[in-house]
């Protein structure tokens, strides 16, 4: 049974300085943090599929005029508790770590996200949890990402290709429609006739497949069937292939019924609002199946996961 990889890493507190903060599309932006010293060290052990919590209280609002009218009312509200985000890509440069952060403006902290600026100073704890394991014996790895949850999987994507180059990987993502998908400009027809639909993981040689609920780009209809499109049309090996997903739950079960019918092993990366990131608060439960018997146990996703095996995830129907 495949296990997701223990945190092995020291976690700590950490100052990091912002190094750009860019619109990437739409409502979607990235952040680039700079870790030095201790922070350096740690972060440069995250692993993919672990995360980060931000201290976002100190962030100034941007002006009135920039603020959806959505998050009007919400955007003045006091942020006492951190953010979780999983880093999407992370580079060691000497003795400095950069850490960058795909996020969607979607509430009053990632609007304030939004106006830092170069040379700001954000508080970062991390690196959190558990992330992804890559077992010896796969061949073949296929990404499963459902709208915002491309960050971890991108993350994935360059450790893969750096550290498991034998690998064949192919990427999937889906979103309701185009506008709703976490990338940039997506690549020309030629490249997306070739299979490369997505430049972030084109980069990495990495084949990538679109599903858009709508229509709107790629594939007509959710990416689970996407993905069951692609495993009836190659049709490899079960043993040899692994699935690693992340997004919303509704996807992650339909991912779960999939590799149950096929034998695949599977790990899913699951969203809760982590409130502490450290397992103190209790808030983040996610319940499982006990080893051995027919009970249920809940576990914790800051702590246990964020990445847990999908055959011991309970999916509500």
């Amino acid at each position: 049974m495949m296990m997701p990889e223990k945190n092995m890493t020291q976690k700590g507190v950490f100052d990091a300085r912002v190094r750009w903060n860019r619109q990437i599309t739409g409502r979607f932006h990235k952040l680039a943090l700079e870790f030095s010293g201790p922070g350096a060290v740690a972060m440069s052990q995250c692993r993919p599929g672990q995360f980060v919590e931000l201290d976002l209280g100190a962030a100034a609002l941007p002006p009135a005029d920039k603020i959806p009218g959505e998050l009007s009312d919400c955007a003045g509200q006091n942020l006492l508790l951190r953010r979780p985000f999983s880093p999407c890509d992370i580079t060691k440069e000497a003795d400095k770590t950069l850490v960058e952060l795909l996020y969607c403006v979607v509430g009053p902290a990632t609007l304030r996200m939004t106006t830092l600026s170069p040379g700001n100073t954000v508080s970062v704890i991390g690196p959190l949890g558990n992330g992804f394991s890559v077992p010896a014996s796969k061949t073949t790895a296929l990404l499963v990402a459902g709208g915002m949850g491309a960050p971890p999987l991108l993350h994935l994507a360059k450790t893969l290709t750096t550290e498991h180059p034998q690998m064949q990987v192919v990427a999937f993502a889906g979103a309701k429609t185009a506008n709703d998908l976490p990338f940039e400009k997506r690549l020309d027809r030629i490249a997306q006739d070739l299979g490369f639909s997505i430049q972030e993981f084109a980069k990495f040689g990495i084949e990538s497949l679109i599903a858009t609920d709508d229509g709107s780009a790629g594939f007509h209809g959710l990416v689970t069937d996407c993905l069951l499109n692609w495993l009836t049309e190659h049709k490899p090996l079960a043993n040899s292939l692994v699935i690693y997903a992340c997004g919303p739950e509704p996807m992650l079960a339909k991912v779960a019924e999939i590799t149950r019918q096929k034998s695949i092993e599977c790990q899913v990366s699951m969203e809760r609002l982590m409130a502490c990131g450290i397992g103190v608060c209790q808030s983040c439960a996610v319940e499982c199946r006990a080893d051995g018997s027919n009970e249920t146990i809940y576990k914790l996703c800051c702590k246990d996961g964020p990445v847990f095996d999908v055959s011991k995830v309970i999916f509500k129907s």
